[in-house]
């Protein structure tokens, strides 16, 4: 049968950290932002539709 060895995560070439962590933070920010415009949406909607 093969081998299976297991991947050594901490000197795995071509991590490229700083892009993972913008990519999160950019994750963060409109996460937030898409729920504060929802929320805003839902309390229009309950203001001028009712």
């Amino acid at each position: 049968m093969s081998d299976h060895n297991e991947v050594a995560y901490t000197t795995a070439d071509g991590m490229d950290y700083p892009a993972h962590e913008q990519t999160y933070e950019g994750f963060l920010m409109m996460t937030k932002y898409g729920t504060i415009a929802v929320i805003a949406i839902v309390a229009l909607m309950a203001i001028f539709l009712t």
